[in-house]
């Protein structure tokens, strides 16, 4: 059996799929992904599946991968087409940061539900918190101006604005979530 882990195979993947093309996207993942490793301790065996989700979570924004213009399922349906990846990464993929709440404002959450079934809360959890704990260049920030952040991106009037805006609420409950569980961590006796 090999020592390979999940990480060790998206790295090289994601890298190749955003440093040339969207190198801010790929200073994003890989800071998503240093989130990842900061609350790898509340984790256990996950912790490799989630840090290789959140270093390959906005593959689908790559423009060989871009299909349908929503980068979570077109991210998704590459890692499991093209890539044949572990099948519970691709779902956390397909519905990283509240994926369902965009889907359903382009018409397109019966598609991404039924094609990709969600992954277990607490990762979902996991992967919103470090993605919206991460800036567009990859340095720590909180989903407070994260959010901001994004709706000033694209406006408040564009489907990203008023999905973000939509989500914000969810946003904050899954990253306060990680964090009580973070908590409740280091108050257990060594």
């Amino acid at each position: 059996m090999s020592s390979t882990t999940l990480t060790d195979w998206a790295y090289p993947l994601a890298e190749s799929l955003l440093s040339e093309p969207l190198p801010r996207r790929w200073a994003h993942s890989q800071g998503v992904a240093e989130r990842a490793r900061t609350i790898a301790s509340i984790l256990g065996p996950d912790a490799d599946l989630m840090e290789a989700a959140a270093v390959l979570h906005d593959i689908g924004y790559s423009p060989d991968l871009a299909k349908t213009g929503f980068h979570p399922l077109d991210g998704a349906r590459y890692l499991r087409d093209v890539a044949h990846a572990d099948e519970r990464l691709v779902r956390l993929v397909a519905h990283h940061s509240c994926a369902w709440m965009e889907a359903e404002a382009r018409g397109m959450r019966d598609e991404l539900e039924n094609e990709f079934p969600r992954e277990q809360p607490h990762l979902a959890d996991a992967l919103c918190y470090c993605d919206m704990n991460t800036t567009p260049d990859g340095t720590p920030t909180n989903p407070v101006d994260r959010v901001n952040e994004i709706a000033g991106r694209y406006g408040p009037d564009s489907l990203i604005g008023k999905f973000i805006r939509r989500a914000e609420p969810e946003i904050l409950a899954c990253t306060a979530r990680v964090v009580d569980r973070l908590s409740a961590a280091k108050r257990q006796p060594m």
